[in-house]
């Protein structure tokens, strides 16, 4: 029994910070913004196309993503600023006034920016990177897997929070997410070039 327990203790040790990196129920009010307006079909498809992308994300970028970073000279920072500029950029599209820009059957808001950089983001990248370190590739893939599950249980689940809404409801969450969306797109523009100051001034290694 204890033999078991010591072998599930990585899944759990991997599995908990996924979880809170991916935010399954943070996602739950900006997908609800996205998806306003859509057929259940076109909901659907934004989900899938979601997780699949997601998913293919942070499971490469568990394999591939040192050298990526390595090779390319480029670093999670340069992805958290430039993620916060796309978002910071959709953002302000939405909510300037104007016709609908929502798009009703525009399913590629499932690839960006709820893919990425919404669930599989800066946060979930570096993540993964540490948890393959520190346990290997099978718990950390095991941990990316099941909690790509989960979100995409949230999203399908979120359809209850629209009948509850209603569609004035609906809209008026949509228009506050947006104002969420703009505010994590600054936070991730900041927290990059935060980490760029502090890594700059602070760290010998860059210096030289």
């Amino acid at each position: 029994m204890q033999n078991i327990l010591g072998k599930l203790v990585p899944y759990v040790l991997t599995f908990v910070p996924v979880f809170m990196a991916v935010n399954a129920f943070g996602n739950i009010p900006l997908y609800l913004s996205m998806s306003e307006g859509m057929k259940a079909s076109d909901r659907s498809k934004v989900i899938n196309n979601s997780i699949l992308v997601a998913s293919i994300i942070a499971i490469l970028f568990m394999f591939l993503g040192n050298i990526i970073l390595k090779y390319m000279n480029v670093t999670v920072q340069d992805f958290r600023i430039a993620g916060g500029i796309m978002l910071l950029v959709l953002s302000i599209h939405l909510l300037l006034p104007g016709e609908d820009k929502r798009g009703h059957t525009n399913v590629d808001v499932g690839i960006f920016p709820l893919g990425t950089p919404l669930i599989t983001g800066p946060a979930v990248l570096t993540t993964v990177l540490i948890l393959r370190g520190a346990y290997g590739w099978l718990p950390t893939a095991v941990s990316i897997i099941l909690n790509m599950l989960f979100m995409w249980l949230v999203l399908y689940k979120a359809d209850v929070f629209i009948k509850i809404l209603g569609k004035g409801g609906s809209r008026a969450l949509a228009k506050v997410s947006d104002i969420f969306l703009a505010a994590i797109a600054v936070m991730m523009i900041r927290n990059g070039l935060l980490e760029i100051i502090i890594a700059v001034f602070f760290n010998p290694a860059v210096k030289k």
